[in-house]
């Protein structure tokens, strides 16, 4: 919608048919302009809905600026007209004709008359709302026009940029919550039972809500761009839907942790049984090797071998019993749990044998050590040394007989290195235990 030139002296006639082209320029870009926002989708709409809050407040005001702009426009159209018949009097208009043509194209020679209800309630006019009538210049008129024209054309766009984006998004999700509920409700996943059929129940409340709230109050999900002044200038503000979107995507994903419980339970069951027996067998086993080293090492503190945890055993019977009834919500949790727990059992049954079976280890050790040198002197053909003999028979009496003292074992190991090195020439033994050449020295 434009704006008219300002006011000046007397109008010549090439001044008056100029202004009159261009009032009728502007008269048919101002009524294509009200027609426009009379056919407005977004208009029809809010003349039909049930509006709340501030799009009710706006609204009210936008459709009273509606009734006016049309006042206005007539007003200024019959102006227009008035114009026209007097140029049209005689070709060469008179110096009358031009003076109330020039009154009439730029003096406050227009009146408009209004109900108090419309100059109430539109916007710019505020403090004149006593009046049932007004007068205007032209320019004045137009700038009124082009004022009550953006601020109800910006209330109209708004509303209208709303309704065509959230709603139908919120139905889409809506349509997707559903599939996932049915999907939720086959796995076991119901409210009351499981957070995530709690989180259903909200989400499904929450988007009712918000799309109810939307269409009543469209205003509200607007966001005015910063430092815009162009009708319409923003974006629907879709920070609700954006957070029930993302809730219904960590319930999907919860879904489908579930749906993988109900596809691999069998074989997470099977694993789960296999290293709960092979710690029981591994307990089993260091409790026999218990009983071994308290018969054959003497003077050994052997630590106790506790039994196998029932509660592992209850817990792997309870979490077959929720795959026999598809209780996959309940599942899920506990073979998580199970899995970590049972590898942690695994494990102690595994450092408990070794602890129980470290005596064993040592004298395994010192038998091994004993022949290793056995041998080597043998290589050097002292295998038929009275000493030697006597060294090596005592060791092994000692590491062969139950139950033996493996401190007075590992002595007897030493004295016999000790002594083949000596008849080796080779360097003395330490005389503490450690890391040692099995193959002792070497002559070059």
């Amino acid at each position: 919608m434009g704006v008219t030139g300002p006011p000046g002296p007397v109008m010549d006639r090439d001044e008056v048919d100029r202004a009159l082209a261009r009032l009728g320029a502007e008269h048919e870009a101002i009524e294509t302009s009200l027609l426009a926002l009379q056919d407005h989708a977004g208009r029809r709409l809010l003349e039909g809905a049930e509006l709340t809050g501030v799009t009710k407040e706006r609204w009210t005001s936008a459709d009273a600026s509606i009734t006016l702009l049309w006042a206005y426009f007539d007003a200024y159209a019959d102006a227009l007209r008035s114009a026209r018949e007097i140029r049209s009097r005689r070709r060469w208009s008179s110096r009358e004709d031009l003076v109330e043509l020039t009154e009439l194209l730029r003096g406050e020679s227009v009146t408009v008359a209004g109900s108090a209800t419309a100059t109430a309630n539109a916007p710019t006019l505020h403090g004149n709302s006593g009046k049932l009538s007004e007068r205007f210049s032209l320019v004045t008129l137009v700038e009124r026009m082009n004022d009550l024209y953006a601020s109800s054309l910006d209330m109209v766009v708004a509303a209208d940029a709303v309704w065509s984006a959230l709603p139908a998004r919120i139905d889409l999700l809506a349509a997707e919550l559903q599939r996932t509920r049915r999907l939720a409700h086959s796995v076991g996943v119901r409210p009351g039972e499981h957070p995530a059929g709690d989180d259903l129940e909200r989400i499904t409340h929450a988007l009712t809500s918000l799309r109810e709230r939307v269409i009543s109050d469209p205003l509200a999900f607007w966001r005015q761009a910063q430092g815009s002044s162009a009708p319409g200038g923003g974006k629907p503000d879709t920070t609700e839907y954006d957070r029930e979107a993302r809730a219904l995507e960590d319930v999907r994903r919860e879904i489908d942790a579930v749906l993988t419980v109900r596809q691999d339970a069998e074989a997470r069951l099977v694993k789960l049984r296999d290293v709960l027996s092979r710690a029981d067998r591994t307990l089993a086993e260091a409790r026999t090797a218990r009983g071994e080293v308290l018969a054959k090492i003497a003077a050994t503190e052997v630590p106790v071998v506790s039994g196998p945890p029932t509660v592992l055993q209850e817990q792997l019977a309870t979490a077959a019993e929720y795959r026999r009834h598809a209780q996959w919500h309940r599942l899920s949790p506990l073979l998580e749990s199970l899995e970590e727990k049972a590898e942690d059992e695994l494990l102690r049954a595994r450092e408990s044998l070794t602890e129980v079976t470290a005596p064993l280890a040592v004298r395994a050790e010192l038998r091994g050590r004993l022949d290793a040198y056995k041998a080597k002197v043998a290589r050097h053909g002292l295998a038929e040394d009275p000493f030697l003999i006597e060294r090596y028979d005592a060791a092994r009496r000692m590491l062969w007989s139950a139950p033996c003292d493996l401190r007075v074992a590992e002595q007897a190991v030493l004295r016999y290195q000790h002594a083949a090195a000596e008849l080796l020439g080779a360097p003395r033994v330490p005389q503490q235990s450690g890391p040692e050449d099995r193959g002792g020295p070497e002559r070059e």
